[in-house]
């Protein structure tokens, strides 16, 4: 398994936009990542392939 899986693999696998994982990220709305805040507006992201299974049921 892979160590992260990227914003617009989890945004394709749920049926959603990259934009709603990133805002949903960032408010804490979804619990299989994090959203780091790394300048005054950029924000870089991790998602947790484990955690992401565990809480849509979709397997990697």
């Amino acid at each position: 398994m892979n160590r992260k899986i990227t914003v617009q693999q989890a945004a394709d696998l749920m049926g959603v936009s990259p934009q709603f994982i990133r805002v949903a990220l960032q408010q804490k709305e979804l619990p299989f990542g994090a959203a780091v805040k790394v300048g005054k507006e950029r924000y870089t992201y991790y998602i947790s392939p484990k955690k992401f299974t565990e809480y849509t049921g979709i397997k990697l």
